[in-house]
């Protein structure tokens, strides 16, 4: 069986790569019928379904609470990280504090029972 874990992350990871694209598309193309065209829609779309089988599969193995708690905390975690890395946004230090109190969140719905 796959670990649950690494599929929550894996599925995050393509849920916020889905945002990443939509975002640089969307502002630069803005919200129109053209967009929902092209094939980096169809590219958007085909990464979310792929995410949703995996946030389905998680479902089957951890209940809906413990999921969306821990997906929160990853999501988190990577758009701030992805955030600073490919848009060069800063992070203050009470961000900072709150990413590693997600982080910590996270390790005590991930490991403790």
């Amino acid at each position: 069986m796959p670990n649950p874990i690494l599929i929550l992350i894996v599925t995050q990871i393509l849920f916020t790569t889905s945002d990443f694209i939509a975002k640089y598309f969307m502002t630069r193309f803005g919200f129109n019928l053209n967009n929902f065209l092209s094939i980096w829609f169809i590219v958007y779309v085909l990464i979310r379904i792929l995410a949703t089988f995996g946030q389905l599969y998680i479902f089957t193995q951890l209940g809906l609470g413990r999921t969306m708690a821990l997906m929160g905390a990853v999501s988190l975690v990577l758009s701030a990280s992805l955030a600073f890395l490919l848009l060069g946004e800063i992070i203050t230090t009470a961000q900072y504090i709150g990413i590693t109190l997600v982080v910590i969140a996270f390790l005590a719905l991930a490991f403790v029972k």
